[in-house]
């Protein structure tokens, strides 16, 4: 089906990608677009579906040459074909990788059932960047986390930067969100997990951490810039820095995280 204007009722799930913020409220419950999210791009598509997201609605461009993907094809839902100013329109980039997709959201586990079933996990305070949160998530996913739970504070793992950053794996991993930290992380320790606060001012390197096999560890995270709060730092069980050399005293957090994930994994005993 041809769309030929932007304002088009039947893609109006997908028009006000342009405002990131504005958006991220439209899509949070209670918002008009409460229980929806959109992705773009064949690959992140495809792992939304194989991610088990229940798909709506299809928008292409359309000079697209490529087929669709047979994954997506097999949903029988609608495909709309938009003329590239429409999709630019609507975006306000050429960033839609001649694909946007909305999918209905599942409901959020509550932390409980997340933490039940994880050994390792990432616990995230203040991560209010979409392109951080989705390195996080990629990072996490490749690295064996397990799932990440997050304080009220923290940017929508769905958003559509999010999924893009992360090449879809943002939709792999189990989440949830805590109450507000440093309490939410009482429900962390009360399921067993080892906290593990990552701080350049932490007393002990990373690298030397260890842990059983089987002990349940959290590794928390904090935004880039202030870091973790005062009070999330005194309540994890470790206070950990990377070592850095030169005058460099921090990472980026998607590059923290990264090496932090890989000294986790170093640090259990087989």
């Amino acid at each position: 089906m041809l769309i030929d204007d932007p304002a088009d009722p039947r893609i109006a799930v997908f028009q006000g990608l342009r405002d990131h913020i504005l958006r991220q409220r439209r899509e949070k419950s209670g918002g008009d677009m409460d229980g929806v999210f959109v992705s773009e791009g064949d690959i992140v598509v495809e792992r939304a579906i194989q991610a088990g997201y229940q798909l709506r609605s299809l928008l292409v461009d359309g000079a697209r040459k490529k087929a669709i993907p047979a994954i997506v094809e097999e949903t029988g839902i609608p495909v709309y074909a938009a003329a590239p100013n429409v999709l630019q329109h609507i975006t306000g980039y050429h960033l839609h990788r001649g694909m946007l997709a909305c999918f209905h959201r599942r409901p959020v586990p509550e932390p409980a059932a997340v933490l039940e079933h994880s050994t390792t996990l990432a616990v995230l305070e203040g991560i209010h960047n979409p392109t951080n949160l989705g390195v996080i998530l990629r990072c996490g996913v490749a690295l064996g986390i397990d799932a990440f739970v997050m304080d009220p504070t923290c940017s929508d793992p769905l958003y559509r930067r999010s999924g893009r950053v992360s090449m879809g794996e943002a939709y792999r991993l189990p989440y949830s969100r805590l109450p507000a930290f440093p309490e939410g992380l009482d429900m962390v320790h009360a399921a067993g997990f080892t906290t593990v606060a990552l701080t350049p001012a932490g007393e002990t390197n990373i690298g030397t951490l260890d842990f059983d096999a089987d002990q349940p560890v959290a590794l928390v995270l904090g935004s880039e810039g202030p870091g973790l709060s005062d009070a999330t730092i005194a309540a994890a069980t470790f206070r950990v820095r990377i070592p850095m050399s030169g005058a460099v005293d921090s990472l980026n957090v998607g590059s923290a995280a990264s090496v932090a994930f890989y000294a986790i994994q170093q640090a259990r005993r087989s």
